[in-house]
């Protein structure tokens, strides 16, 4: 990462400390103006790497939202941008990885060096028992967050996550344009995550 110097800072640069500043102090406003300032950049050079809108769009808001989450973390000496766009490239790096391992074929044959085939051996991939209890644990804890979220956020939530609604698809369906889609679906999954975390604690 590659390190400010303080001396020769630009504006940018200082604008970005100033609101990275206010952020960790909770102001929503700075994290608004950080989020439409970084945000098409940030999905673009993620629509580059995954070749999906839909994908780019989530990875983004996944991206901003972890940034988001960890803003005290963030040291100022460094760039935001450069620090957001870590976060936002390694995220990805790990989805397109998940992706892979999930849609790869373990039938089709593999050509080796000396041209024979061979197959892949894999695990079953059934849950044991203990591994099936979590998976409903877990999906029990998300739909008790979520059911605590205002209703036009539940409502962009299940949409989106449930019924695999295409952002297109649920401006169209609710009748809203576009970027408030997008917008309110980063508010939704902002709030998810402190609904989970204060669910946790109080287990």
């Amino acid at each position: 990462m590659d390190q400010v110097n303080s001396g020769k800072a630009s504006k940018n640069t200082l604008e970005d400390r100033g609101l990275v500043a206010a952020a960790k102090t909770g102001d929503e406003k700075a994290f608004e103006t950080l989020l439409k300032k970084y945000r098409k950049s940030v999905y673009y050079m993620l629509l580059k790497m995954v070749k999906s809108a839909d994908d780019a769009e989530d990875l983004t808001q996944e991206a901003f939202a972890k940034a988001f989450n960890s803003i005290e973390k963030f040291d100022s000496k460094y760039a935001f941008s450069t620090w957001l766009f870590r976060i936002a490239t390694n995220n990805t790096i790990d989805f397109i990885r998940k992706r892979r391992v999930q849609t790869v074929s373990i039938d089709a044959p593999i050509e080796g060096d000396d041209g024979s085939n061979m197959t892949i051996d894999v695990k079953d991939e059934e849950l044991n028992p203990n591994e099936e209890l979590l998976k409903k644990q877990r999906a029990k804890f998300l739909h008790m967050g979520i059911a605590k979220l205002p209703e036009k956020y539940r409502i962009l939530v299940e949409l989106r996550y449930f019924k695999e609604f295409s952002y297109e698809e649920i401006a169209t369906e609710l009748q809203i344009p576009l970027g408030t889609v997008k917008a309110q679906l980063f508010r939704a999954r902002e709030l998810l995550n402190q609904e989970l975390k204060n669910i946790k604690s109080q287990m």
